[in-house]
């Protein structure tokens, strides 16, 4: 009888012990876990900076495969709509600003009027030809 009490004692203490090394592990994971998320760096940081890069990448490659010539025209238009969007009478009235800022919709207007549209006017005219190629083919364009 001693002994069968003695050995309960034991395997309760083996028990406890076992428990407890379970519950540490369990609590260490958790707290890793939850302190570094893997879906919030994925889906904030890193999801944030690959888009920004591809962007940068598309609108240099976008430039950079201009003619001489076509280069050499985009400079003179540029010139041109920034001092058009930058006169007094074009600015636009914004709070805080006492002679307003300068017009950034006329000028994209007046480089795409001129034949050098810049990269955020010629990617919104492609999306614009996709949206009306896919809605010819009967597919849903959000």
């Amino acid at each position: 009888m001693a002994n069968a009490i003695l050995n309960l004692k034991e395997r309760n203490i083996m028990q406890n012990r076992t428990a407890k090394i379970r519950l540490l592990i369990l609590t260490g994971i958790g707290i890793f876990l939850s302190g570094c998320s893997i879906s919030d760096w994925y889906n904030g940081y890193y999801a944030e900076r690959s888009a920004i890069s591809r962007s940068q990448r598309d609108e240099n490659n976008y430039y950079n495969s201009e003619s001489l010539q076509m280069q050499e025209l985009r400079k003179h238009n540029q010139t041109y709509c920034l001092d058009l969007a930058n006169k007094p009478e074009n600015r636009v009235a914004r709070a805080g600003y006492p002679n307003g800022v300068w017009n950034q919709g006329m000028f994209e207007i007046c480089m795409k009027n001129r034949g050098t549209p810049t990269y955020g006017a010629w990617a919104s005219m492609q999306k614009k030809k996709h949206d009306e190629e896919l809605r010819a083919k009967g597919k849903r364009v959000m």
